[in-house]
């Protein structure tokens, strides 16, 4: 069970560290409303569809990912968490790091904090990951 959102999101992304898909399907809610997206890809809803996704991922290994930046809004029972995602694949000239832009939401429920909804998007590869660039400092 997790107690918090931040405790379910770095299970989450430990799971896509570790290929672990038990651990990646504990942090999802058991119901039929959630939702994943994938850089590039199709809306994938249901629990099984979203199980069926990452076993397809996991197939290929270890996801290297290094979240940052996370933007969290919460209320008492959810959370959106807006960040970018670093990711790393191992190419035939060396590594090569990629960004994306990701939505984690999670609700909280009778067995504590669960995600129900993740996109990920493609995201310069420029984007100022240590500055404040894409933080507004004013609201319109």
């Amino acid at each position: 069970m997790f107690t918090t959102p931040q405790e379910a999101e770095q299970a989450f992304y430990q799971a896509l560290r570790q290929a672990d898909l038990a651990l990646m399907m504990r942090v999802w809610a058991d119901d039929e409303d959630i939702v994943c997206i994938h850089p590039g890809g199709v809306r994938v809803a249901g629990h099984v569809a979203v199980h069926d996704a990452w076993q397809q991922i996991f197939n290929n290994g270890p996801v290297v990912i290094n979240p940052v930046q996370p933007l969290i809004m919460s209320s008492v029972m959810s959370s959106v968490h807006v960040l970018i995602e670093q990711i790393t694949v191992k190419m035939a000239q060396g590594p090569k790091t990629a960004n994306c832009y990701a939505t984690n939401v999670f609700h909280k429920g009778r067995s504590g904090w669960k995600m129900v909804m993740h996109h990920a998007s493609h995201a310069p590869q420029d984007v100022d990951i240590l500055g404040l660039e894409d933080r507004p400092d004013t609201l319109h």
